[in-house]
């Protein structure tokens, strides 16, 4: 679980001054709850992010858990560093929108002649409740060759998920390159 502090003062001095200490400001939010104003220690989030196996996990705020998702973040245009993320609390029975992420497997034909593998969405946006929230998309692309493409009316979701991008838009595709 991730620990983390809460924050007393929202004035721009006080949020300079934790980042300063090495802490990423967070805000912990969800429907029909009142919004906690946090900050992890940025190292040991980026840490724990990198190596969790779920979309939602849990964090501690205070001596209060959430189980929450990284909704949003922002990172610094000149370092990359990052500076700030939005948690939304993951609540059962609530539909809430989620991002899902996008895994291939297997090796496209289209690579053999000359092609490019494309991921135009490396995250799908869907819409359903925290119980029915795939851990992510596995799409097939071995028979992939140039200039095919799965699109989003091709990706069978679960039930309960629906997705709201136009069934038209490219997830994976393989471009003839130049």
């Amino acid at each position: 679980m991730l620990e983390g502090i809460a924050r007393d003062s929202m004035t721009k001095q006080a949020t300079k001054t934790l980042r300063r200490d090495g802490y990423l400001i967070a805000n912990i939010y969800g429907k029909g709850l009142e919004n906690v104003q946090a900050a992890f220690k940025k190292n040991v989030f980026i840490k724990y992010l990198r190596d969790k196996t779920t979309v939602a996990f849990d964090v501690s705020v205070e001596g209060k858990t959430f189980k929450v998702v990284v909704q949003e973040y922002q990172k610094c245009p000149l370092t990359s560093d990052l500076l700030h993320v939005d948690l939304m609390v993951a609540q059962p029975g609530v539909r809430a929108g989620y991002k899902i992420p996008v895994k291939t497997t297997g090796t496209p034909k289209g690579l053999k002649n000359k092609g490019l593998l494309m991921i135009n969405h490396k995250r799908v946006p869907v819409k359903c409740t925290i119980e029915n929230l795939p851990e992510d998309i596995t799409l097939e692309v071995s028979q992939l060759d140039t200039g095919d493409n799965i699109l989003i009316r091709n990706i069978d979701f679960p039930a309960g998920v629906d997705c709201y991008l136009d069934p038209r838009v490219p997830v994976v595709g393989v471009i003839k390159a130049k």
